[in-house]
């Protein structure tokens, strides 16, 4: 299951089948995380942050509330907060509706230009002195931000950094570096390493719910890919790989089976994996040397009491 992204369904991504195919026809099989958002995975996503092993989204939503004025830095005011991924504003809030809040100008890039709309009308109406500028982007890649004053936060929450490996994590840093300009901050939220005995019932609840949501993924190749996939004959796995020090979602064939994909036929051998997702979960330790690689500089760390889960506030370079 990927991190708390907070992701719709990306109309602007490329072709489903087109994409399912480079996945399945390769060794070993893989599909993109992205094809998990459809409207029924948005709605299984949004019950995972609600179920009690998923403790991702209830941490780090009371670590940003309690961040306060901790967070903003000396001199700081007239800011604009530049949300990448943000085609939902509910993280955002925690920062924009603080009675001391510096943000007049909240940018928000996302690819899916629906959701950015209807996330610009609901601010219009809850924050009419707020500056909303949507962008319909992918914010993977470097991008040139409009004129929008000299004082830039940067803001990535979620833990979806974790969903990157970590030369993507690299890159991408780099990349809203760039964007964002000379002397910004830059505001990240990120799971951290633990136990499995933590990590493992969060990938994998007692309810089912995230099994559903993996397998969903099947049932949304059979409804946009001309597939035939029986879900009954897959079934979900996560696993916790420690010398990756990630989590690694995979959706497991129970038996010998042909299926048809678009006009092709993809084989499956029992127990052959499709790999569907990794959750990196690294050290404080290891999130610095990231950011620095990729040209910011660590200003402060937060961390729950239990450690599970950090924000870490950086500046450029």
């Amino acid at each position: 299951m990927p991190n708390d992204t907070g992701f719709v369904p990306q109309d602007a991504r490329a072709d489903v089948l087109e994409i399912a195919l480079a996945g399945l026809t390769a060794s070993p099989k893989t599909l993109p995380a992205m094809l998990f958002y459809d409207d029924e995975g948005c709605r299984l996503f949004y019950e995972i942050t609600r179920l009690p092993e998923y403790y991702l989204t209830r941490t780090e939503t009371a670590l940003l509330t309690s961040i306060g004025p901790a967070l903003v830095p000396d001199g700081f005011g007239d800011a604009v907060l530049v949300e990448f991924g943000g085609s939902d504003e509910t993280k955002a809030r925690i920062l924009l509706d603080r009675p001391d809040s510096p943000f007049k100008t909240y940018v928000s890039i996302d690819v899916a230009a629906p959701a950015l709309t209807a996330m610009r009308d609901r601010l219009g109406e809850s924050h009419p002195d707020l500056a909303v500028v949507p962008i319909v982007a992918d914010f993977m890649q470097p991008l040139r931000l409009p004129p929008l004053g000299a004082q830039r936060m940067g803001f990535f929450p979620g833990s979806t950094i974790g969903n990157l490996d970590p030369a993507a994590a690299i890159r991408f840093l780099a990349a809203a570096r760039d964007s964002l300009g000379a002397d910004a901050w830059f505001l990240l939220g990120a799971d951290l390493r633990k136990s499995p005995k933590i990590l493992l019932p969060a990938y994998n609840d007692a309810a089912g719910v995230t099994a559903a949501f993996n397998l969903n993924l099947l049932r949304r190749l059979n409804r946009e890919a001309d597939a035939n996939f029986d879900l009954g004959a897959f079934r979900h796995e996560a696993v916790w790989k420690d010398g990756d020090s990630r989590i690694e979602m995979h959706l497991i064939s129970s038996r010998d089976q042909a299926v048809r994909l678009g006009g092709r036929t993809i084989r499956f051998a029992e127990a052959e994996s499709i790999h569907t997702e990794n959750s990196y979960k690294h050290t404080p330790d290891r999130i610095v040397e990231i950011a620095a690689r990729a040209g910011w500089e660590m200003q402060r760390i937060w961390k729950d009491h239990a450690g599970l889960f950090g924000v870490f506030l950086l500046r450029g370079g």
